[in-house]
Parts: structure tokens; sequence; C-alpha cells
């Protein structure tokens, strides 16, 4: 695997593709994203990576400043912005009641999400997905993006049911104006 990583190298999804730079999920407002697990540009934890690689498949604490007035809902992306692909692959996305103030380590589990989280789908099945690039590719940003929802998300008629959308889908498909947002980008390597 460390020789497929050296070849594919300098193939990278990057930054255009990230949720953050679609146009209907800019807010006119900042706040702040913080984890007890890793610092801003820091490592994660091997815990918080895919069981295939050794780790659990934790999900990290993520804690956030106050939300700007009229949040209805939040919704919480995690993109790897170095996978070698076209776009960036999404490790998970979840829409949590605004009520909620941080979640705990494994509150996006699919199975067991924490209160008031609802784990969707993601590039593969639901809940959070851990780090596992490709051996010898290099540093993979994992940048995990909280959007402040003046509406909740919910299902249209005659669309696809927002638990079973794929990702991509979901994100292009919003419309509840974004309040403000915020991002947090974790690095691991193998």
């Amino acid at each position: 695997m460390t020789l497929l990583g050296r070849l594919l190298r300098d193939r990278r999804a990057g930054e255009t593709h990230l949720s953050w730079n679609l146009p209907h999920l800019r807010g006119p407002g900042l706040f702040t994203l913080s984890s007890e697990d890793f610092g801003p540009d820091g490592s994660l934890p091997r815990v918080q990576c895919a069981k295939r690689v050794g780790g659990e498949d934790l999900s990290p604490h993520l804690q956030w400043t106050a939300l700007p007035p009229g949040t209805a809902q939040l919704l919480l992306v995690v993109e790897d912005t170095d996978v070698p692909m076209a776009k960036p692959a999404v490790h998970c996305v979840a829409l949590i009641d605004p009520a909620t103030l941080h979640l705990p380590p494994g509150a996006l589990d699919a199975k067991r999400p924490g209160p008031g989280v609802r784990p969707l789908r993601a590039t593969v099945g639901h809940g959070y997905h851990g780090p596992a690039p490709v051996k010898g590719h290099g540093p993979h940003r994992y940048v995990f993006q909280l959007y402040a929802l003046a509406a909740p998300v919910g299902d249209a008629p005659g669309a696809t049911p927002v638990d079973r959308a794929r990702p991509r889908a979901l994100l292009s498909g919003l419309t509840a104006p974004v309040l403000g947002r915020a991002r947090l980008t974790g690095v691991y390597e193998r």
C-alpha cells in the first residue's frame, strides 16, 4: 500500500468542492468550533481513525461558541480534502439540535448517537467514519464544518428522504438559510 500512496501522492481532491465553498452554505457570521481531542490543524488521535487502521471510529469531542440568534438546527459535515479523488470524501453528515452545546466523543455513532444528534448518510454508510488514508499518501486534512441553519432540514415531497440522500445531493439541495458557520481541521497520516 505504501507504493500506491506514493504513486497517488500528487492526486488530491483539494478544497474547491468542499461544502464550505458552496455559495448557498456561506453564512453572514462565523462562530468557533473546537475540540478537546485535537487543536486547529492538529493530529487526530488514532482512536478517532477507522477500525481497519487500528482506530475505533470514535467521533471526536466537539464544542462551539454561541450560535447566531434564530438557529433552528445545526448541520455538521466532515470531509477529507486530500483523498485521491475528484471531490473530498464525506466522512460524516449529521443534523444536531441547537439546544445541544457540545458533542462528547462517540456522539456521531450511527447506532447509538448522542442526544439531539441525527446521523445521516456519508460516502460510506451512516454516521462517523474515521480517517483511513492510503498508507504513504501523506497527510490528510479532515475538515469539520458546522452550519447554523435558520430552518430545520426536512424531507421534501417527492424527494429522497434526508436519511437516505447521498451527501452531495443533500448538501447541494439545502434551502435553509445559513446564519453562521464554523470550521476545524484535524490531520492524520499513515
